[in-house]
């Protein structure tokens, strides 16, 4: 199983078992259908799964305590990955999503196929848009689907 560990945290590649438990569990129909994409994806690319499948946020020291999850949404032709990212509500202005952020980023930088890490946010999201750039990310001047782009300096 791929693991990262951080300071407080323990961020793991879920099972398709995992995301399925997720996905049936989750009761906003555009974050589901996003879950399921990434499913498809990790079953369509058993060889790069880790940049499709969900990545598990857990409190380290407490393996049952899922905090959040972030994920890639695929490796395009030219080595781009974009990360997406969450924190439950319960867990939010604790730093979490930064150092999880930090560490999958930090983990996806030394890979050879990985050439660009981009993300999008809504442009109302402050606290993302805080976390992309506590992470290294700078805005890259062009609106995505779901806000503005940024890019991994």
């Amino acid at each position: 199983m791929e693991k990262i560990e951080t300071a407080r945290l323990c961020l793991t590649l879920a099972s398709d078992g995992e995301m399925e438990r997720v996905i049936a569990a989750e009761a906003d129909a555009e974050m589901k259908k996003a879950y399921g994409e990434m499913l498809h994806g990790a079953q369509e690319h058993p060889e790069i799964r880790e940049l499709y499948a969900m990545w598990l946020i857990k409190l380290k020291g407490k393996p049952d305590t899922i905090i959040g999850d972030l994920c890639f949404k695929g490796l395009s032709e030219d080595g781009m990955v974009e990360i997406g990212y969450g924190v439950s509500p319960t867990y939010e202005h604790h730093g979490y999503a930064t150092e999880a952020v930090r560490a999958l980023v930090d983990w996806a930088a030394k890979r050879e196929d990985v050439k660009s890490i981009e993300a999008e946010t809504d442009e109302s999201n402050a606290a993302s848009m805080r976390v992309l750039e506590k992470c290294g990310f700078a805005p890259r001047g062009k609106l995505g689907a779901e806000g503005p782009r940024f890019i991994l300096r």
